[in-house]
């Protein structure tokens, strides 16, 4: 906790989804926020940060609760005076919200910087109770390959990494609290699906390559970022392309 407080304390979460990089995110979750919401529609955003979604979907006139465990985040948030009822907690824990209480869920912090797998199941199944039956819930993930290419190659760290246990021989990546990010492969997704009975009605990649490519989105002028989107809304549902995403998005079904 002492780690994400100093890291959010620093971090802007508002200012990475402007840039150009995390427009492409942003953009792209909303459009299947929107793809999935109905009229009257009560929705909970578990690890809410900043209040960047779950503002704007107040704005939009949608009842939304929101929760975020740090409280720099939190305080951003409350300080948008808007509509959200913003509180402070876990997505380990959602007691204070009864059973089936919201139409649309989102989970798009939390998993990021949960370590085991029995967390990120709880967290899911946290997300599955107070969600009605037949709603939906939107999971965002960090992927194994973005980190491993990235942090590893990219930035000069893979020899260290491997040398310290953080990379495995299948490249795949074991990290703890002190790293902040937990970075998942497909198969692990598949498997909390499958663990909790939630079925998945698509599968995205957020950013598809637009976080390896940021320095080329910011020299784009604005009807060439504007053609980049297209093309990324074109293809960002292509299967072939999730798992090398930086973020995917799970948009799943409660039965």
């Amino acid at each position: 906790m002492n780690g994400l407080e100093e890291y959010y304390g620093k971090f802007c979460e508002d200012k990475r989804l402007l840039s150009r990089h995390g427009q492409v995110e942003y953009r792209t979750s909303m459009k299947y926020i929107h793809k999935y919401l109905k009229e009257g529609d009560r929705i909970l955003d578990v690890g809410a940060g900043t209040g960047r979604y779950s503002v704007a979907l107040s704005q939009e006139g949608y009842q939304v609760d929101a929760l975020e465990l740090v409280k720099y985040n939190l305080g951003v948030l409350k300080a948008k005076k808007s509509t959200v009822k913003a509180v402070q907690g876990s997505a380990l824990d959602l007691s204070r919200y009864p059973d089936g209480t919201f139409d649309l869920t989102l989970l798009f912090g939390p998993m990021y910087h949960l370590f085991t797998y029995e967390e990120k199941k709880k967290a899911l199944s946290e997300a599955k109770r107070v969600t009605k039956v037949g709603g939906t819930i939107l999971v965002a993930y960090v992927m194994n390959e973005y980190s491993v290419l990235v942090h590893g190659f990219r930035d000069g760290h893979i020899k260290e990494s491997i040398a310290a246990g953080k990379v495995d021989e299948s490249f795949q990546t074991h990290t703890n609290m002190d790293d902040l990010y937990s970075f998942v492969r497909l198969e692990t997704i598949n498997q909390l699906n499958q663990d909790l009975d939630l079925e998945r009605l698509q599968i995205i990649a957020a950013d598809g390559p637009s976080d390896y490519m940021r320095p080329v989105l910011n020299k784009m002028d604005e009807e060439t970022f504007e053609l980049f989107m297209r093309y990324h809304l074109a293809t960002c549902e292509r299967q072939e392309l999730i798992g090398a995403s930086s973020h995917t998005v799970d948009i799943l079904r409660v039965h």
